[in-house]
């Protein structure tokens, strides 16, 4: 099985540089390609992978493809489906390193069941400490339990909950984080290209809801680890832990999620569902003082493209 390690960099050059070094040494030279994508960072990042590359010697297993534009994650994921032919696709955030054996894992579990389209490794912190990966679909009652954040609500609607804890055993997910996920070649020919409509976030969850609709499954091993370290390639982690603004093209892309597959009146139902469930919270808080735990403007941020949710990707990550 040949397969192309597709990593996506703006403005990251220090932790690219970090999962390259994790990948030298489990590299297959014979099968394994490493592209870089540099989503036009517009700073010093291409010349100094490209010195680190010729200092380390890594030129037969990796190079740097320069996108003119800045055109997100989905789209810098396309040059490379487009450009390097393979018989699956890594993809790597430029904020993981791989820790050993986990290529060689996926991979064999790839090849072991030709029903499984999309595989994903246990994400796990520097220290050991994992981290939830796998979801369930994000849908108007899900968004009234995450905006009502109350236990015994979100037990009685289980089902809608979004997260599944963190497995020791194989399961089967209806989604998975693309932080690191191998997809099959034959899925990509089948479903097509990831939906370059998104800027960030909520086109992994897009793409794994094409595939299962085609009749792929989607797997998730815990015995290939990668370390993620949230929030290193872009603002949204570190400001939701913050409970600051989130940017804008988060919201654009949940918007075109919910008008995508639960239509427009769908994406205004999960809307109103949020608020429900807000004001449910905001009661809690008021008679418990407790501290909020939804961002600062979200309940007028979830309305961005609210008239037009299928609108372009035309936003930046600045």
């Amino acid at each position: 099985m040949r397969v192309v390690i597709s990593i996506i960099n703006y403005r990251t050059p220090d932790l690219t540089l970090n999962g390259l070094r994790s990948l030298s040494s489990d590299i297959d030279l014979d099968r394994d390609f490493v592209v870089v994508v540099d989503n036009a960072s517009g700073d010093d990042s291409v010349d100094r992978i490209e010195a680190a590359i010729a200092h380390n010697q890594w030129q037969p297993w990796v190079r740097v493809f320069p996108s003119p534009v800045n055109g997100g994650f989905s789209a810098g994921h396309n040059l490379v489906f487009q450009q390097f032919p393979a018989d699956a696709y890594l993809l790597l955030g430029s904020d993981t390193i791989v820790r050993p054996g986990a290529i060689s894992t996926l991979k064999n579990a790839l090849q072991s069941d030709p029903k499984v389209g999309l595989i994903g490794p246990r994400l796990e912190a520097l220290d050991g400490t994992p981290q939830i990966s796998c979801f369930c679909n994000r849908s108007p009652i899900g968004e009234f339990l995450d905006a009502a954040s109350t236990g015994i609500l979100t037990r009685f609607l289980k089902a809608y909950d979004i997260l599944i804890p963190v497995s020791d055993v194989p399961i089967e997910a209806q989604w998975i984080s693309f932080a690191c996920v191998l997809i099959r070649s034959e899925v990509i020919q089948q479903i097509g290209k990831m939906d370059e409509g998104y800027f960030l976030y909520f086109e992994d969850i897009d793409y794994c809801r094409r595939a299962r609709a085609a009749g792929w499954h989607i797997r998730y091993i815990p015995t290939a680890k990668v370390v993620h370290f949230k929030g290193g390639s872009g603002a949204v982690q570190a400001n939701r832990r913050n409970r600051q603004r989130l940017p804008t093209y988060y919201y654009a892309s949940r918007s075109r999620y919910f008008a995508k597959f639960y239509g427009r009146m769908g994406l205004w139902g999960a809307n109103s569902c949020w608020l429900a469930g807000r004001t449910i919270s905001w009661m809690r808080e008021i008679i418990g003082n407790k501290m909020p735990h939804t961002c600062e403007g979200e309940a007028w941020d979830i309305w961005t493209n609210g008239l037009h949710p299928m609108k372009a990707n035309c936003y930046h990550e600045d």
